[in-house]
């Protein structure tokens, strides 16, 4: 060991999501437990690791350049330490001569016990000269200060895939993508969601403002959710503003069906089907949630309450034999995630191209689910956490070509107090335009 605990996580949890493909939120906290961190070094931590997989390709080009042999021949393992190492000199306060010492001590303390000076000994020469420039000469002297995709790619530390997808979805907007891809980088804080108590009781919390859009949102701008009792006991959830605007905006339509039902399809792990259910009970509907894992279908029941009167199902909601049942139906389509890259900062590495098309079946197979549940009269909302034309648009054009009944809404007039979220009919937020995941949504209403 280093003797530096907090370094140390960083380099366990950038580990585990290489060799068991870990999500870095929810192996972290575990990390911080056995590493026994809390406070300033426990947030050290986090900003080490969770930044060195947010940058991580912009990090590998720089060191790339940096040694003479190719950059896939290096150790997995010296490639974290290099990376970490790198994060401290360009994007954190730390001390040069800190951060080179540090990752030194680290290398000494991994591996053989004799290469220990070796692997010292090439960190420190790799480091000192990544530390001979800033970022932004870096940008220079690699020639990607310019507004290519490629270049963006590189300078802003996404997949050439994902920059272009990003870039077809802003449509005439392109000018905004490179302002996009930094929002992907900029770590956001928590957003909360009233679920069992008021507004008011959720904004007296200490460290909670208001949000931004959501009428029912506090954002948490001091402290930990772990923290905060009310989130512990289920009373207050954690839960992205795009993912409750989305949730309101069904609520909203008009709907001329009188089932009093309504259906989330794709309810797990939970947070869309509480937020329906505070809607709903307000109005006397019942609300059934289908989830088609029984270990996630748990977390429903965990959101929701031990008091609730959601039904909860265990299922795969394109098989159920369901005919006109339900005034509204949420169809949250298993996608991506693309709108999530500021949240999950391991997903961007370890979503492919081939991930969209292979859950292209799944969508439009729940979509037609949805369409036979629907009542006349009724609401079915498509929504992903993807701005992928692929996952979106496409997915309801394709939809209305086999059921050219259905009416497409106006999605955005359901939520007037979200400015510029306006995709055509459709409901497109964005990161660094509304501070939200890039949450999608379409209407569809079922005719009489």
């Amino acid at each position: 060991m280093s003797g530096d605990p907090a370094r140390e996580a960083a380099v366990a949890l950038l580990r585990v999501v290489r060799v068991d493909d870990a999500y870095a939120n929810l192996a972290l906290p575990a990390i911080l437990r056995d590493k026994r961190l809390d406070g300033r070094d426990a947030g050290f931590a986090t900003e080490l690791g969770y930044g060195t997989l947010r940058w991580q390709g912009w990090y590998d080009a720089i060191l790339a350049s940096c040694i003479s042999r190719p950059w896939d021949q290096v150790d997995a393992g010296m490639k974290d330490l290099l990376r970490l190492g790198t994060h401290q000199l360009l994007m954190m306060r730390v001390p040069s001569h800190a951060a080179v010492d540090s990752t030194c001590n680290l290398a000494r303390a991994t591996g053989a016990v004799s290469g220990a000076a070796s692997r010292a000994g090439f960190v420190n020469a790799v480091l000192r000269k990544v530390a001979a420039r800033t970022n932004e000469e870096w940008a220079t002297e690699l020639g990607v200060s310019g507004p290519a995709e490629k270049e963006l790619a590189v300078r802003w530390s996404h997949p050439v895939w994902i920059v272009r997808a990003f870039s077809q979805a802003l449509a005439d907007r392109k000018s905004e993508l490179a302002e996009l891809l930094k929002s992907d980088n900029t770590p956001a804080r928590p957003s909360l969601v009233a679920r069992r108590i008021s507004v008011d009781a959720l904004l007296e919390i200490p460290g909670v403002e208001a949000g931004r859009w959501s009428a029912v949102a506090g954002t948490l701008v001091d402290g930990t959710p772990e923290a905060i009792p009310q989130i512990r006991s289920g009373e207050v959830g954690v839960q992205d503003e795009g993912s409750q605007l989305v949730t309101l905006a069904l609520t909203r339509v008009p709907v001329s069906s009188t089932e009093g039902r309504w259906l989330d399809m794709c309810a797990g792990p939970g947070g869309k089907a509480a937020l329906l259910e505070s809607v709903a009970f307000g109005q006397g509907v019942h609300l059934t949630a289908v989830e088609p894992h029984a270990h996630r279908a748990q977390l429903v029941r965990q959101s929701l309450g031990t008091d609730s009167s959601t039904e909860v199902i265990v299922a795969d909601a394109v098989t159920q034999p369901w005919e006109g049942q339900f005034d509204r139906v949420l169809v949250d389509a298993p996608c991506s995630g693309l709108g999530a890259l500021r949240r999950r900062p391991e997903s961007r590495w370890r979503r492919k191209l081939n991930d969209v098309a292979e859950l292209a079946p799944l969508q439009r197979a729940l979509l037609n689910s949805a369409i036979a549940a629907v009542a006349p009269g009724g609401v079915i909302a498509y929504v992903t956490c993807s701005p992928h034309f692929a996952e979106t648009e496409l997915v309801i054009s394709d939809i209305r070509k086999q059921h050219p009944e259905l009416e497409l809404l106006d999605a955005p007039s359901f939520l007037p107090e979200v400015t510029d979220s306006a995709r055509g009919p459709f409901v497109q937020l964005w990161p660094h335009r509304h501070g939200t995941d890039a949450m999608f949504l379409a209407l569809l209403r079922s005719p009489l």
